[in-house]
């Protein structure tokens, strides 16, 4: 469903003649308890602006439906009106969202809508991913373990697992004796696990005569603030 909703913003927002929304940031990290708000410039006048949050591995949730002419909104089911409220600036196209007391929880991509009567259609921002750190919560688990070896090409693959990150969105590198590679990894989106908390998997191939010659191979996962690293070599692994 996720990938469904992101093509379907993508397309709209592309289409030749199309009215294209304009979301920023595209990427904003705050700490709990903060302020937030995610803005939105329509480009056109319209009857209705809708904003939408969606959370990695899930489909996108209504949160606020406002009239052009602020003379009325409603929320989405079970949307507290005391979490999201709204804004506008100077010009009447320009429209923002307010998080108020944001927690980690709120972590999410937030997407504004706008339909565009000229073509029929409706039109979708790029979106804005909400980051939010807190000191208090544990890091992420991170555990990184020889995955298979393919003989046929001489090739080994490593996978670093990382569960109970406590929202959907984590960077992860690779090192190889404390420097950064990108050839041969690959990471996979986060799911919701059933505790709430998220997980994923990245996964990094290299040649098997890399792996003879016991180099420190880490995986380093950064979810908001924290940071968490795993080593291994091939001497402490058993045959």
């Amino acid at each position: 469903m996720m990938t469904i909703f992101c093509t379907f913003c993508t397309l709209l927002t592309c289409v030749s003649g199309v009215t294209v929304v304009t979301q920023n940031p595209p990427v904003l990290t705050v700490n709990k308890g903060q302020k937030v708000t995610l803005n939105c410039n329509l480009g056109i006048s319209t009857d209705s602006i809708k904003w939408y949050k969606q959370t990695p591995g899930g489909i996108a949730h209504h949160i606020l439906t406002l009239k052009y002419d602020w003379s009325e909104h409603w929320y989405g089911s079970n949307v507290p009106s005391s979490k999201f409220t709204f804004t506008t600036k100077s010009s009447i196209k320009n429209y923002g969202l307010i998080i108020n007391n944001v927690d980690v929880g709120d972590s999410a991509v937030y997407y504004c809508n706008i339909w565009d009567d000229s073509f029929k259609q409706h039109v979708f921002g790029q979106g804005t991913k909400l980051m939010v750190s807190d000191s208090a919560v544990p890091p992420p688990v991170v555990n990184i373990l020889p995955s298979s070896e393919d003989q046929s090409s001489s090739k080994i693959t490593l996978v670093c697992l990382i569960n109970d990150m406590p929202m959907g969105f984590a960077d992860v590198r690779w090192l190889v004796n404390g420097i950064s590679v990108t050839d041969g990894v690959f990471t996979s989106s986060a799911e919701q696990q059933p505790n709430e908390k998220f997980k994923m998997s990245s996964y990094f191939t290299t040649e098997s005569s890399e792996w003879e010659k016991d180099k420190d191979l880490t995986c380093e996962v950064t979810v908001g603030s924290r940071a968490t690293a795993r080593n291994i070599k091939k001497s402490q692994c058993s045959d």
